[in-house]
């Protein structure tokens, strides 16, 4: 169904570099979720420095969410989702939605991603994260 058959007026898509349409093409608390499904987790040591979640990312994002908006990550790989943690959680701004230590269940709203199934077929677990924007 297209997005005009559904009635959706809000949606944009663009082939560009993420970081720079957060930085230059969104305006300030324009949003209310951001999804980061299985990004590339740059397995090797040397370079973590790579990966999208790092501090400087997420206090972007903080900036273009609406107070109460939700970062929404899922990875099948423990140390990016380990890492995700450890960003987040010290990322001024942003409460984690989970009540049962860092991780939440799946949402019945994320699809089950090819991502996700190659996890499940490795013996890989798969982990969500939510952290909204408190301030």
């Amino acid at each position: 169904m297209a997005a005009r058959d559904a009635g959706i007026t809000n949606l944009r898509v663009m082939c560009h570099d993420a970081v720079e349409v957060f930085e230059h093409m969104l305006p300030v608390a324009s949003l209310e979720t951001v999804q980061l499904f299985f990004p590339d987790p740059w397995h090797k040591a040397r370079h973590h420095k790579r990966r999208i979640v790092q501090p400087e990312f997420v206090q972007m994002l903080r900036d273009k969410l609406k107070i109460g908006g939700i970062f929404h990550m899922a990875t099948d790989w423990e140390n990016y989702a380990e890492h995700m943690v450890e960003v987040m959680d010290v990322a001024p701004g942003y409460k984690n939605t989970a009540t049962d230590g860092p991780y939440i269940e799946r949402p019945e709203e994320r699809p089950l991603t090819k991502f996700e199934a190659r996890g499940h077929r490795l013996g890989h677990g798969v982990w969500d994260m939510k952290y909204a924007r408190v301030e």
